[in-house]
């Protein structure tokens, strides 16, 4: 059985159909990537995994446990996290309270601090600016915080929506490195990127979506082989 496993999930916006029966799993220790085009579905399908956007149809299983209709704040507890696109760190809070809004659901002081202390030992930057309020990081800054606050919360599996969006190709190449550390040191990830050269190269899997559809997958080798993800997705013929 995988970690994650979702099946025929459909999630609409009103009466907008944004996902039309997905069905993708991810196992532990993978790295898994959706790619796509804009309003592909990617951000919604993690949004989805999260509880904050239910599908109205289909069914998502994690560990074993039906957690279709759970909430999201329960499906933290259970071991997903996310660092959302945009980053979304709370402006004007400091660093380290930003961080500690990622460990709310947690109420182990001792296993929260050794937290910190792993994710300050990733991203020291985020140790040097531990006073500083979150909006006057750079954009890279803030992009290590998002991840460091998703970390707070221990995840079994880590969702990532466009870590690298925005971001100078040298903070892209440190920011996925980061990606494959953490994997490497046992965390699961299911990664939405539409950097899809660089994410299919570290992959395990991924998976292609076009208007809220499944329409290819393979392991990140084979699709970065592929001629329709070439063409589509990575400027190649």
């Amino acid at each position: 059985m995988a970690l994650l496993e979702v099946h025929n999930i459909n999630t609409f916006y009103g009466n907008i159909h944004a996902l039309r029966g997905v069905s993708i799993e991810v196992e532990e220790g993978e790295i898994v990537t959706l790619i796509g085009g804009n309003g592909a579905g990617k951000s919604t399908t993690l949004n989805t995994i999260s509880g904050i956007t239910p599908a109205r149809e289909g069914q998502i299983i994690f560990e074993g446990q039906d957690i279709t209709e759970t909430r999201p704040h329960e499906i933290v507890e259970k071991g997903i996290t996310q660092a959302p696109e945009g980053r979304r760190v709370f402006a004007r809070l400091t660093v380290r309270e930003n961080l500690d809004m990622g460990a709310y659901t947690r109420r182990d002081r001792d296993g929260i601090k050794e937290s910190l202390d792993a994710v300050y030992e990733i991203f020291p930057r985020l140790k040097e600016r531990e006073s500083q309020p979150g909006g006057t990081l750079s954009g890279g800054e803030q992009q290590m915080l998002a991840i460091g606050r998703a970390l707070m919360a221990q995840p079994r599996l880590l969702l990532l929506d466009e870590p690298s969006m925005g971001l100078a190709p040298i903070l892209v190449q440190e920011i996925f490195a980061t990606i494959e550390r953490l994997n490497e040191t046992g965390t699961t990830i299911l990664l939405v990127e539409q950097n899809a050269q660089v994410a299919l190269s570290i992959c395990n899997r991924g998976y292609v979506l076009q208007t809220g559809e499944i329409v290819l997958s393979g392991t990140g080798g084979e699709l970065l082989a592929n001629k329709m993800v070439r063409d589509a997705y990575l400027g190649a013929s």
